[in-house]
């Protein structure tokens, strides 16, 4: 299956109803990553922002159903995210706007949980030589919105719009070329072999053959209340450090060389949208 397809079955809505009529909406996608025991593990990956703003114990998640004639229903479960106390119940990344936590997802669902080794690494996007220009798609719910009634997530595609793209310890984001609206924060950013319009094919190994993740989407760019339809993605990288925080603290990294200057105008790209 393309890996478009599959990313489509593992991306879900995460939202939170604020109690006058509009709710807080992002995005967040599953990962199998197993754990320390080699049990299976299914691992919901989003924008730290989007939990953080979610200030009530439980939010909703939405699961999706097939039904036997072939349709699909739209089936949101309730996903605790704090306790009794109001202590948060996901993991953040120490520096990044990355959050992942393990959660009990439907049978199918658990399934369709995207494999550990598709998030990009280090070498990866040399291995696919990406660069600036290069085609990327990005899953999401833009303002609470689905593709369809079974809560299927939106696709874009833009272009990288900056450059170097690496390291991702020296650079830990990128720009990307596409309109980018509240509740599209949280989503797979990603590049299909079947799907891109620039021909990428990998020279080594060090991605699988069909595509990979190359992050997630964080933030939007704003100059002056104005949205420049630029969307600030956070390297793979992070992602797999923070799956990893879920086993314990991570061992000291190298000291980074030269952080990346901030973007003017960067908001994040979760917020409340209309019910």
């Amino acid at each position: 299956m393309d890996l478009a397809v599959e990313l489509i079955h593992a991306t879900v809505q995460l939202e939170q109803p604020l109690g006058d009529g509009t709710r807080t909406v992002g995005t967040g996608f599953l990962i199998s990553a197993p754990g320390p025991d080699g049990a299976p593990r299914t691992v919901l990956v989003t924008a730290n922002h989007v939990l953080h703003k979610m200030q009530q114990p439980e939010a909703r998640i939405g699961y999706r159903l097939s039904n036997p004639d072939g349709s699909w229903s739209y089936a949101p479960k309730p996903l605790k995210i704090r306790d009794k106390d109001g202590a948060e119940l996901w993991t953040q990344h120490p520096s990044r706007d990355v959050a992942a936590m393990v959660v009990k997802a439907p049978p199918e669902f658990a399934r369709a949980a995207i494999p550990l080794n598709y998030l990009a690494g280090d070498d990866t996007f040399e291995a696919w030589r990406v660069g600036a220009g290069n085609e990327m798609m990005a899953l999401g719910f833009p303002r609470g919105l689905s593709a369809n009634s079974a809560g299927f997530p939106i696709l874009r595609s833009g272009r990288v719009a900056s450059y170097p793209l690496g390291p991702a310890a020296a650079f830990p984001t990128f720009l990307l070329d596409f309109s980018v609206f509240p509740g599209n924060s949280g989503g797979p950013v990603f590049v299909s072999r079947a799907q891109n319009a620039t021909g990428l094919t990998p020279i080594s190994d060090a991605a699988p053959g069909s595509g990979f993740i190359a992050g997630l989407l964080t933030q939007q760019v704003e100059l002056n209340n104005e949205r420049l339809e630029i969307g600030i993605v956070t390297h793979a990288r992070y992602i797999r450090e923070t799956i990893a925080l879920l086993q314990g603290p991570l061992p000291l990294a190298p000291a980074i060389v030269a952080e990346a200057p901030p973007v003017a105008g960067a908001r994040a790209a979760a917020a409340q949208a209309q019910e």
